[in-house]
């Protein structure tokens, strides 16, 4: 893994979180937590029953693979439009050095809609567990290729404690393998699979067909990651996906609720 950009988000994000950690106690962070309203129901929104698959659209600035993808880059809007295409729930990108994120920007989109948010960065510690949770995160991801399966299983517990949905990222067979005692409603935990690989940052929607193949029947999970067309979205519904995780499709287009009906279907 040296010298991929995985490994330097990761060096990076470490340094974030302990300066984070020097500048807000513990004790404040429980203190928001006491005082901040209850979290909506990521984990309803995703794995409800039903057939239709449904959208987890993605709130995104920039990437390290493609760079800025939206100059005219503003959370709240970009929500409200996503709300009104039928999205069931929100990923939106705090971080800030690779992505052009913000903590902040999720109290904003939550003042623009209902639906439920989870805060898409890279959890190393968890005093990020209990962050999201002040800043306003209905849900986590916590990404095994950069995780222990004891991290995993323990900060699972703390999000569900505190009231939030894991969802806990796989892109190999061996990561699944090492989580799958952590997945489920007892922990109010979801699987997502990447098909993107986090070291060469290059796509393969074969990725999903393979972990889903492997899952039990009926196991809820979200497929992430280089989706672009109508004809991606039915090749990973027949897979068996809950729903799908897609950000750059739509953040590139100056029409975000036509791509939105061009790839994901009418509402």
């Amino acid at each position: 893994m040296t010298g991929t950009i995985l490994e330097k988000i990761v060096e990076t994000k470490r340094r974030e979180v302990a300066e984070a950690m020097r500048t807000r106690s513990m004790e404040h962070l429980r203190a928001a937590v006491e005082k901040a309203p209850p979290p909506r129901d990521f984990y309803g929104a995703i794995a409800a029953g039903g057939r239709d698959i449904r959208l987890l659209a993605e709130i995104k600035k920039a990437s390290p693979s493609a760079g800025l993808i939206r100059p005219d880059f503003d959370p709240a809007a970009i929500a409200r439009t996503y709300a009104e295409c039928s999205a069931a729930a929100l990923s939106v990108l705090t971080d800030r050095t690779y992505f052009g994120g913000c903590l902040s920007f999720i109290e904003q989109v939550k003042a623009a809609v209902p639906l439920p948010v989870l805060r898409k960065d890279f959890i190393l510690d968890a005093y990020q567990v209990w962050e999201s949770r002040a800043g306003g995160a209905d849900a986590i991801l916590l990404i095994a290729a950069i995780l222990t399966p004891v991290q995993i299983e323990a900060w699972s517990r703390l999000a569900c404690t505190l009231g939030m949905t894991t969802l806990i990222e796989v892109h190999t067979s061996y990561e699944l393998d090492m989580i799958r005692v952590s997945i489920g409603p007892q922990y109010r935990a979801l699987l997502g699979i990447n098909n993107r690989d986090l070291r060469t940052q290059t796509t393969d929607l074969d990725v999903t067909e393979r972990i889903a193949a492997a899952l039990p029947p009926g196991t809820p999970f979200v497929s992430e990651s280089g989706i672009k067309s109508r004809k991606d979205v039915l090749r990973l519904r027949r897979a068996g996906a809950a729903a799908l995780l897609i950000g750059e499709t739509f953040m590139r287009s100056a029409d975000i609720s036509a791509k939105v009906r061009e790839v994901f279907g009418e509402p």
